[in-house]
């Protein structure tokens, strides 16, 4: 449910609304704007009888709300979040932001290979997993917490903040220790304990979509990481699990556009998980960002064919080099348009 108040309501008048709300065993979240204050009311397992509410002096209309996820909707916070992680900004009214790096940390020399690579063409954030959820047991699992320092010395090196996935919440300390932004993975996005666990961290989370995930399911993830404090949600698009076999996943960038006028967290995409092959990732890297991504997330090795881990799907440096290049002659040629 959520209650606006009229432009007028006094500080006292608020006040009242929020202790009648509390007084029916539900929590009053303030949700001040430009253009109107509002009471958000979480903790509902089903209807509340408003009729107390609507008559408070100061309040204008209330709002049932039946989404099953409301902290991550605009009707709650119409303003957009802006994430801000190691002078980086992401989200409306800042240039997109490139995440590129390789898939797996495989030695010190690679990594630093990488950032040094992904920073010269001009991204703003380094990835690599120390974590890796392979489909096969005897696939490369990752370097585990000594991955995590070679990425970590390689981001501080390069200067730019470093991203990893974590899987598990005895992982959470150790990846906090070294990573700026946590990642929840795709297999991951409905793994509520561990969602609830990175919400009570203070530190940006970027939560990739599900394989077989709604847009619903999606917000509603991303609602377990919000409602227990942590607004700094980055969401995903990394390509959902359909019929077509020519790709490893069917990106669907529609979401982009459905997600920025649903919620206020910024959304980028992950082109090279979704399509799986190399050559499809520049053009749908570009067309992500003429959709309104707020980023993209690059897979970039120096070697792709000696890669232990999703080689197919990496660019290499000069192929990096030229994707970044297109990128700012379209955001110089977007910025034109507007």
């Amino acid at each position: 449910m959520l209650i606006v108040m009229h432009h007028s309501a006094t500080a006292e008048q608020i006040r009242t609304v929020q202790e009648a709300v509390q007084a029916m065993g539900l929590r009053a979240e303030p949700i001040p704007g430009s253009e109107r204050t509002a009471i958000g009311v979480l903790g509902n397992q089903g209807y509340v009888d408003d009729s107390g509410i609507r008559e408070l002096p100061g309040v204008r209309e209330v709002i049932h709300v039946s989404k099953p996820y409301k902290m991550v909707s605009r009707d709650f916070h119409p303003v957009s979040t802006v994430v801000e992680v190691g002078g980086v900004s992401i989200g409306d009214g800042h240039s997109p932001v490139i995440i590129a790096g390789p898939c797996s940390i495989e030695s010190e020399a690679q990594m630093l290979a990488s950032a040094h690579l992904v920073k010269a063409a001009g991204a703003h954030i380094l990835r690599g997993g120390a974590f890796k959820p392979r489909t096969g047991p005897h696939s490369f699992q990752g370097l585990g917490v000594e991955g995590l320092k070679m990425l970590r010395t390689a981001g501080d090196e390069a200067k730019l903040p470093v991203i990893t996935e974590v899987m598990r919440i005895e992982q959470l300390d150790a990846v906090c220790r070294y990573a700026d932004i946590l990642q929840i993975g795709a297999r991951n996005m409905q793994n509520f304990d561990l969602l609830k666990e990175v919400g009570k961290l203070r530190r940006p989370v970027l939560l990739k979509r599900g394989m077989s995930a709604t847009i619903e399911e999606f917000l509603a993830a991303a609602e377990y990481i919000v409602a227990e404090g942590n607004g700094e949600v980055i969401l995903c698009e990394r390509g959902i699990r359909t019929f077509e076999s020519a790709t490893r996943n069917t990106l669907d960038l529609s979401v982009v556009p459905l997600i920025r006028e649903m919620s206020h967290l910024p959304i980028i995409v992950d082109p090279s998980h979704a399509t799986g092959k190399r050559p499809l990732v520049p053009v749908m890297a570009k067309a992500a960002l003429v959709a309104g991504a707020h980023g993209v997330m690059i897979e970039v090795h120096p070697d792709p064919d000696k890669a232990l881990c999703d080689g197919a799907q990496s660019l290499n440096g000069e192929g990096f080099e030229a994707l970044m290049t297109d990128i700012r002659r379209l955001l110089k040629f977007l910025e034109i348009e507007k």
